[in-house]
């Protein structure tokens, strides 16, 4: 589980996040959601622990992001926006230099890095420099990095940004078939992305929680049957008031 109590972070006189309370349990698929600025982001990188909260805690499995950082980055996978690091490195040797960051051995080693390579379709450019790579499979790359040691939580930034059509899909398909005994958390901007693969919808704006429901509950509050309207209307009322 995640639990994530009154979780603060100003700079200087400016809240970017204001007292977030929420739970996370396994099997579901969360999807956080705001408009620029709202502090989507910045609460992300408080629960990955790239960030420290003003005041509030995160636990993760039941460790504290703070105090038993290496304990709780340990049970995490984290898919961070935008193209892997060393890009020099072939995929190949860069999921090697991961596994050797998560100290897989032997025969798990190769199982989970066999895995990965297949459920990504990576094999095709295995021995390419993940800098040459388009910007689709460097996401992809990127989302193999995550769950290459299996992380019981995992958190992901627009998952399937410059993916095609059929890339989207078998992307959220495996984030369907990994929710069964995982939780994930997609931070996004599409909408559609929250339809397709979420069970739950927690809205953002101005650092506080505005809606916390399922895709569905908030599709019936629109008469066009359209998330963009809801999501416009939660955050606008936000910003009016």
């Amino acid at each position: 589980m995640i639990e994530i109590e009154q979780l603060t972070k100003r700079f200087g006189l400016f809240t970017a996040v204001d007292g977030i309370s929420f739970d996370v349990e396994p099997g579901q698929v969360l999807g956080f959601l705001g408009p620029n600025g709202a502090g989507k982001s910045t609460t992300m990188k408080m629960i990955t622990g790239f960030l420290a909260p003003t005041s509030g805690q995160v636990r993760v499995c039941g460790h504290k992001v703070e105090g038993d950082a290496r304990d709780a980055k340990r049970v995490m996978g984290y898919l961070p926006e935008g193209a892997p690091s060393y890009g020099e490195m072939t995929v190949a040797q860069f999921l090697s230099f991961i596994a050797d960051v998560r100290l897989l051995k032997g025969a798990e080693r190769k199982q989970r890095t066999d895995s990965v390579i297949d459920q990504l379709n990576l094999l095709a450019v295995i021995n390419q420099p993940v800098e040459s790579l388009s910007k689709g499979f460097k996401r992809r790359v990127g989302m193999a990095q995550a769950i290459l040691h299996d992380p019981q939580v995992l958190i992901m930034d627009e998952p399937t940004d410059g993916l095609d059509p059929n890339q989207k899909h078998e992307v959220r398909e495996l984030i369907k078939g990994m929710a069964q005994d995982k939780i994930v958390i997609i931070s996004t901007h599409i909408l559609e992305e929250v339809d397709a693969v979420c069970s739950r919808a927690i809205i953002i704006a101005r650092g506080r929680i505005v809606a916390d429901e399922t895709p569905q509950s908030l599709l019936a509050r629109s008469p066009s049957g359209k998330l963009d309207d809801v999501f416009r209307e939660i955050t606008c009322a936000e910003v009016r008031s």
